[in-house]
């Protein structure tokens, strides 16, 4: 049963990670839904380790540019003129809010933000800034536009992310809308700059998969991390795609929505606000 809960936990990571909707809120709401134990904060981080590697996978030509292109600008002036130079460093800068502020709220984040009230409540809030971001943004501005106080910006958005119901990709999407960048480079860039955030805390998480911070055990956790890649990868092509031609009020109406049944299956007593830490 570990397995088969792993499997399916697995595919919900992967279809919500990449969409603005928080895959975090989607593994603490969905187990209470079908009355399982809650996987635990350290299942959560390490099955997200699935969808980077489907991020690093499907954008490894533009990770070998920028990587490359930063490496030579530490040994070269000239390179230094280049735009990958100047895209490594805002993606190592846009990374440093999440990590800080990742070691400085760990308890709180394995625990206190892990609350279904607090979840619910943050789906329909984020919910509401994205769509205030579709409707005011000017969607315009290319990736290439990017400059160190945007980096800045959209990695203290990212950093938001740490509480579930926010949805890192969301979070940060919302704040390339409202810096004016169009759709498409503003989910480009979220998926590039979560890359260092959610594999670095999924490899520090790793130490946690045998204990008592995760449910299922190592081999159920393997494999749902697996068929995160695996659905990961498909959604990531297919967002890409959407992005280019339709909003994002769907995910906005779907936030909302969900984050008010949670409310109102809490209020009715029917699922529980607290999961496990």
């Amino acid at each position: 049963m570990d397995l088969l809960r792993s499997v399916i936990l697995g595919i919900v990571q992967g279809l919500t990670e990449f969409l603005p909707i928080s895959s975090s809120a989607h593994l603490a709401i969905v187990p209470q839904l079908l009355g399982w134990e809650d996987p635990g904060a350290a299942y959560t981080a390490v099955v997200q380790i699935g969808t980077e590697l489907a991020v690093i996978l499907y954008f490894w030509r533009d990770i070998w540019t920028i990587g490359s292109g930063w490496v030579r600008g530490v040994f070269s002036a000239e390179a230094r003129q280049a735009p990958e130079w100047r895209m490594g460093w805002f993606i190592i800068i846009g990374s440093l809010p999440i990590v800080v502020l990742g070691i400085a709220l760990e308890d709180a984040i394995d625990r206190e933000f892990r609350n279904l009230w607090f979840i619910a409540s943050m789906l329909i809030g984020m919910g509401l800034v994205l769509g205030l971001a579709e409707r005011l943004g000017r969607k315009a501005k290319p990736i290439d536009d990017l400059n160190a106080r945007d980096a800045i910006l959209l990695g203290l958005a990212q950093a938001c992310a740490l509480v579930p119901g926010v949805s890192r990709s969301g979070a940060t999407i919302s704040m390339g809308l409202f810096l004016g960048y169009d759709r498409r480079a503003a989910t480009r860039y979220a998926f590039l700059l979560a890359i260092p955030a959610v594999v670095g805390a999924g490899v520090y998480k790793l130490k946690d998969i045998p204990g008592g911070e995760n449910a299922y055990g190592t081999v159920p956790t393997i494999v749902g991390t697996v068929v995160a890649f695996v659905v990961g990868l498909a959604v990531i092509h297919w967002l890409l795609q959407y992005v280019s031609k339709n909003s994002y009020a769907p995910f906005v109406i779907y936030r909302v929505v969900l984050g008010a049944v949670v409310l109102g299956l809490l209020w009715g007593g029917v699922i529980t606000g607290a999961v496990a830490g």
